[in-house]
């Protein structure tokens, strides 16, 4: 069994003491994405443009571990304001289409960079 450090520049950088993701064999353990471009921008307070901007970093993360969004089994999803529920899974039905993963959504008073949703996921590769 061995342990990578996952890393890419197609998503921000990790803001603290942490990686982007660790692979441990064919589990990938992806640390929460936020609302930032790869070169570390925040994007607009819109939660649909944050959404979109937070799953294409996940799949980023997950492309540099060989792996992609139909191979994520498990999600937590970490929101500002639970009235933003409705938009955020309308973008996230738009990644996950079909068997979508296993999920936990969690009301936070507040997020890294004060971005309105994180997601952070769990996947298993072939």
């Amino acid at each position: 069994m061995t342990k990578q450090i996952v890393k890419t520049d197609q998503a921000p950088a990790a803001i603290g003491p942490y990686s982007q993701a660790v692979a441990f064999d064919r589990i990938i353990f992806c640390s929460g994405q936020i609302a930032l471009s790869p070169a570390g921008e925040p994007i607009p307070d819109s939660v649909i443009d944050q959404t979109h901007r937070v799953l294409r970093n996940l799949q980023a993360v997950l492309q540099a571990a060989n792996a992609e969004l139909s191979d994520v089994v498990k999600t937590t999803v970490f929101v500002r304001d639970m009235g933003d529920f409705n938009a955020i899974n309308a973008v996230y039905a738009e990644y996950f289409k079909v068997d979508p993963p296993a999920r936990s959504t969690v009301e936070v008073s507040r997020l890294p960079r004060d971005v309105r949703v994180e997601i952070e996921a769990i996947a298993i590769h072939s």
